[in-house]
């Protein structure tokens, strides 16, 4: 079984429930997506329409990945720079693998389909993301071929006393 990968997927209210729901499993599962557990899609929700909103103007392009049956299993979402010196690399964002397909090897496929994805874009030359230490996430990135490079320590405030850095990934689609 492998996922399906489609760019900028028709904006259904299944595919918003699917991404919602998506956002909230992994949230409270101890993704590091922008929440920290316990959440409930209500808390998820503005901000999943600021991205839609977001993605209407052409400003955030979404990457979703879907299992056999058709449901979100999978996503991430590219921001596009609107600085005239950086607009050769884009932002790569709220990279998600639902917590019941982990360990498949469909997070090192997402990053895959991303990566090909961007290659299309026109002028992209590599692609940018930050993640929360903490999660050994940067090895992960790592072994998909980007590379470190900045780190903020105690930039991310999890819980009192409880602060991460926020490690900048690169990865050059050349």
């Amino acid at each position: 079984m492998s996922l399906t990968f489609t760019l900028d997927p028709a904006v259904t209210p299944a595919l918003r429930d699917g991404v919602l729901t998506l956002w909230t499993d992994v949230s409270n599962a101890g993704g590091a997506v922008g929440f920290v557990a316990p959440v409930t899609a209500e808390v998820i929700r503005p901000e999943l329409v600021k991205h839609m909103a977001a993605m209407a103007e052409g400003r955030i392009r979404l990457l979703v990945g879907t299992d056999e049956s058709g449901d979100v299993a999978a996503t991430a979402f590219f921001s596009f720079n609107t600085h005239r010196l950086m607009k050769h690399w884009v932002w790569l964002y709220t990279v998600m693998v639902h917590p019941s397909h982990q360990g498949r090897g469909y997070g090192r496929d997402l990053l895959a389909a991303a990566a090909d994805e961007a290659r299309r874009f026109d002028g992209i030359d590599a692609i940018r993301l930050t993640c929360r230490g903490g999660h050994g996430l940067e090895h992960f990135y790592g072994s998909c071929g980007y590379k470190e490079v900045g780190r903020v320590p105690a930039a991310i405030r999890v819980a009192p006393g409880d602060d991460r850095d926020d490690i900048t990934m690169l990865l050059p689609l050349d």
